[in-house]
């Protein structure tokens, strides 16, 4: 709930302040990388998990700290990997048209002074990180009961860049404006609550218990 607040905060601070799309890309982006930095440690902080389906290099990955640390490890390079392609993407798509750079995307365009310009996005950025904060502390506790699937809760994350990635297809050069800021705001936050209710279906049940014969 608290995820699904802070991409509210965001939205209404869009629509009043007159953000451009690249200002949500990367106010996203960043949420993105929030959202990685907490399933890294997440992955770490587990107990008990199990690998059912997930294998690496044809074998199944071990239920094992070792395993554990090689997958947050594996997800940390490929994810972040991903977020580098993303973030150089931003800044060519403002820096080219407005000379602007990484800067440039990440202020809101409209409102003098400096809290019109940087002041709102500290606030969205600090909503985010408030909301992942809380949410982190809960699904570390449920996760510390229960025996997640590690492959699912490494997988779980790229959802959030699905809406970001359609963006990118679509055009983003060619489609900045209200229509297609709503637009990709809607989609990232479809995703946001499409894997919270992943998350507490999937990786929150409890374990199946044997059958008594």
């Amino acid at each position: 709930m608290g995820i699904l607040l802070s991409n509210g905060v965001v939205i209404l601070l869009a629509l009043f302040e007159g953000w451009s799309l690249e200002s949500m890309m990367l106010i996203y982006w960043v949420q993105s990388v929030i959202i990685g930095i907490s399933q890294f440690f997440r992955m770490l902080l587990l107990r008990s998990f199990c690998t059912e389906g997930f294998t690496s290099n044809g074998r199944r990955v071990s239920e094992s700290p070792a395993g554990k640390r090689s997958t947050a490890i594996f997800f940390a390079f490929h994810y972040g990997i991903f977020h580098l392609v993303y973030g150089m993407f931003l800044i060519g798509l403002d820096g080219g048209e407005k000379g602007g750079g990484l800067a440039a995307a990440g202020a809101p365009e409209t409102g003098p002074g400096w809290w019109s310009d940087t002041g709102w996005f500290l606030v969205s950025v600090l909503s985010f990180v408030a909301g992942h904060g809380y949410s982190f502390y809960q699904n570390v506790r449920a996760d510390l009961e229960r025996k997640p699937n590690l492959g699912v809760m490494m997988f779980l994350p790229y959802a959030r860049i699905i809406p970001m990635h359609l963006v990118i297809l679509l055009g983003g050069r060619a489609g900045d404006g209200m229509g297609m800021l709503l637009l990709f705001s809607g989609l990232k936050t479809g995703a946001d609550y499409l894997m919270h209710v992943v998350e507490h279906r999937v990786l929150q049940k409890k374990p199946s218990r044997p059958k008594r014969t």
